[in-house]
């Protein structure tokens, strides 16, 4: 059995602890290569002294004189900026790069991951969402290996058969737990506070996935994930809400049967699953137990109050830039949120507005797409300054 070694893209966040749980677990198949903790010093130089990287990247200059400060005299090498996370990713001796860098800052990492034709844990969404088709064919032709992290892309690809043949498919159908304000009016959402949108009912994650999971908005966005992950036309891909968060996804094939994958919910199960694949390896996770949770519930969704369940869908539709747009319109209005500058249920409305304003263009490269996603953040912050 040979040692995968590990770029950790997002150390210090959700999914980059999570990993590393795992490969404190199995130690005889994980080495960590490199990890990455932006500004989350502190921790990022706990992970390093546990785990003895290679490489510690972060932010800038300032961040990188306090993680040496902290480490001391060690052999870890200490880099900063967006370059060194792209030289990280595609570093010869790395077998895997685990995407956990939350928002459109992955995505250049990513792509240089698939250039050097690594394996890709990929678990935050935003590159996929953005770059679409152009990731896909640049994985494709470098060798790399994109495997889905996300709970509900992970169940997909556990559901289809192993050759990933989707001819005989007729409906992916992603869960959703329906989010902490799933039974709350319009008019009490308006008033919803930062806190309240990150305390989410069935899964632990950062505080941007949250307030995504709390609009539903990480639903729409991994409508357009499955769609450039598994390719299936976005009509034939739906939502439903599932909120004991168990059943992770649904795969229906044309002879009427439909195939889900089943588990507590907690990512290091998905996070196991790509890290070992095509193994099974312990994930640390509590056994399900179907009898004690006794009933499983499902929903439609309720596109009146969460409005961002539709956009994903209108922005495959237009095609092009559009993913792009709507993701950056999204991160912008979440980070107003969280600074209180912006109501919870304006969110999805300026994200639709940026939307539909700012005109698609073909994403003929990272470039062109790079340029629609600055417009979309420049407009979407004029957009909440008319709000204040």
């Amino acid at each position: 059995m040979k040692i995968q070694t590990l770029t950790i893209l997002g150390a210090t966040g959700s999914i980059g602890s999570q990993t590393l749980d795992l490969v404190t677990r199995h130690p005889d198949r994980f080495e960590v290569y490199a990890l990455t903790g932006h500004r989350k010093v502190e921790i990022l130089a706990g992970q390093c002294r546990r785990f003895r990287p290679k490489v510690a990247v972060v932010a800038d200059g300032e961040a990188a004189r306090e993680l040496k400060a902290l480490l001391g005299q060690t052999n870890i090498e200490i880099r900063y900026g967006a370059q060194a996370l792209e030289e990280i990713s595609a570093e010869s001796s790395v077998t895997t790069v685990v995407a956990g860098i939350v928002g459109s800052a992955g995505l250049r990492p990513i792509l240089a991951a698939a250039k050097a034709g690594k394996r890709i844990l990929l678990a935050n969404k935003e590159p996929l969402v953005m770059t679409g088709a152009l990731l896909i064919d640049l994985a494709k032709l470098h060798g790399a290996k994109l495997l889905p992290t996300d709970s509900e892309h992970n169940a997909i690809f556990q559901s289809l058969p192993d050759n990933g043949d989707t001819s005989g498919v007729t409906r992916l159908i992603l869960t959703a737990s329906g989010g902490p304000f799933r039974q709350m009016s319009l008019e009490a959402m308006a008033k919803v506070t930062p806190a309240q949108a990150c305390a989410h009912p069935t899964w632990t994650m950062g505080r941007k996935i949250s307030v995504d999971s709390a609009t539903l908005m990480n639903k729409t966005l991994e409508v357009i994930e499955a769609h450039y992950l598994f390719g299936i036309p976005a009509d034939r891909i739906e939502i439903l809400v599932h909120p004991q968060s168990i059943i992770h996804s649904l795969v229906e094939y044309k002879d009427g049967s439909q195939l889900a994958q089943l588990g507590s919910p907690d990512m290091r199960t998905p996070i196991a699953n790509v890290l070992a694949w095509p193994e099974r390896i312990d994930a640390g996770v509590k056994k399900l137990e179907l009898a004690s949770i006794g009933q499983l519930t499902f929903e439609k969704p309720d596109y009146k109050r969460f409005p961002a369940l539709g956009l994903g869908y209108e922005a495959l539709k237009l095609g092009g830039t559009a993913p792009a747009i709507l993701n950056a319109a999204n991160e912008v209005a979440v980070e107003a949120f969280l600074a209180g500058g912006l109501r919870f249920t304006d969110i999805a409305h300026t994200a639709a507005d940026v939307l539909a304003k700012l005109p698609s263009t073909p994403a003929l490269d990272l470039a062109t797409i790079m340029a629609a996603d600055m417009q979309a953040r420049e407009m979407a912050a004029g957009m909440i300054r008319a709000l204040a």
